[in-house]
């Protein structure tokens, strides 16, 4: 049998990620979550995981009690810990943002996959996640519906060349908003997402488009392809997950109703692809398929990322640091919505790059861009 670890299990990744297990009959070695005890004991009471661990410290004891017959751990070492007893053949990493590298490349050193979710692992560390995988031998199969479709489009097609590669983006709430009608949004406006159902700070991303200028920077590591052959189509109805062109004037399109579960699946399945009860689309009430370039100048941060990914070296890192601690002081009420790239910008414009050759020198650098950035939204935004 099929043995998995999920990271991140309590989020909307890590649960759609524990359906499919059922789903596949596969087993649930290790299960962890940041916080949510009560979210994760509820997991362990079903699935009967043999390892768990809860990373923040505070709430271990009460997690403790909740648990009986699965060894827990607590904290981000016992994290890892969970990762390493767990001796899983597929971790899925479904922990967002930063705090989701470590264990990337933790899992990397015990797996023989890892369907990877955590965008931040390679947008901070995409030469250095490559470079072990490659090592040690291991499939790092995308989990993001973009990213695996692209995966699947290129199934058959590895030698050949690749003219342009195509991330479909719903364009969020905003998608044809101003720039003046995007000063007046709000933390609710910003979490309603019109066809998926993610966490709050992807869901916020979505909203940015920084979301998108993420997967822009991690498709350049998972498929070995030119920023410049890589762009961004805004597509409502999120049918088309992505597409890629060839030098021969062929478009592959892989489609797909919009259900986080399909790619999960084709991530701990592959190179199968096994029968579901999951939702099928129905072709014949497509209708309309649009598609239009999205505006760079009113979404910020999608042209941010692009600098930060041509630039190389640190700035991805420190981007995404400064991205993280805006999107979090929006959350909390702190910042506007349109604060956020502005924040950004300025932390990419502090920053001198270095090479980001070790996993000590990236920590590094996402500890100094969030302590610019808090400093910015301390002293020049209030």
């Amino acid at each position: 049998m099929t043995k998995v670890c999920i990271l991140g299990a309590t989020g909307s990744i890590g649960r759609q990620a524990l359906e499919v297990c059922r789903e596949m009959g596969y087993s649930v070695e290790g299960v962890t979550a940041n916080s949510d005890y009560e979210g994760l004991a509820a997991i362990c009471k079903e699935y009967k995981p043999r390892f768990a661990a809860i990373a923040d410290r505070d709430k271990s004891e009460k997690f403790k009690d909740l648990v009986q017959g699965t060894v827990t751990f607590c904290g981000s070492e016992g994290l890892l810990e969970c990762i390493r007893k767990s001796n899983a053949d597929i971790t899925v990493n479904g922990i967002v943002g930063s705090a989701g590298i470590l264990p990337t490349i933790e899992s990397m050193k015990i797996s023989k996959r890892v369907a990877l979710a955590n965008k931040e692992s390679l947008v901070a560390a995409g030469k250095l996640i490559m470079k072990t995988a490659v090592e040690r031998g291991v499939e790092l199969i995308p989990v993001d519906s973009e990213h695996s479709a692209i995966f699947q489009c290129l199934e058959g097609n590895r030698n050949n060349e690749i003219d342009e590669i195509y991330l479909t983006a719903s364009g969020g709430p905003f998608r044809e908003f101003s720039s003046e009608q995007l000063k007046g949004v709000t933390r609710e406006m910003a979490l309603e997402h019109p066809n998926w159902v993610m966490g709050s700070k992807i869901t916020i991303d979505s909203a940015t488009m920084m979301n998108k200028g993420l997967e822009v920077i991690e498709a350049r590591w998972l498929f070995d392809v030119d920023y410049r052959k890589i762009k961004v189509l805004v597509h409502p109805q999120s049918i088309v997950h992505s597409m890629v062109g060839f030098q021969d004037g062929s478009i592959i399109a892989q489609l797909g109703a919009p259900d986080m579960r399909v790619p999960i699946q084709y991530s701990l399945t592959y190179p199968k692809r096994m029968c579901n009860n999951f939702r099928k689309l129905d072709i014949y009430k497509l209708g309309e398929l649009n598609f239009q370039a999205p505006d760079m100048k009113i979404f910020r941060c999608l042209g941010l990322a692009y600098e930060a990914g041509m630039e190389g070296n640190s700035m991805p890192c420190v981007m995404n640091a400064a991205n993280e601690e805006a999107v979090r002081a929006f959350l909390s009420g702190y910042i506007t919505f349109t604060d956020i790239p502005v924040i950004i910008e300025k932390v990419m414009d502090m920053h001198n790059p270095v090479e980001a050759d070790s996993i000590e020198m990236i920590l590094e650098q996402d500890r100094l861009a969030r302590r610019r950035t808090h400093k910015i939204i301390k002293e020049d935004l209030n």
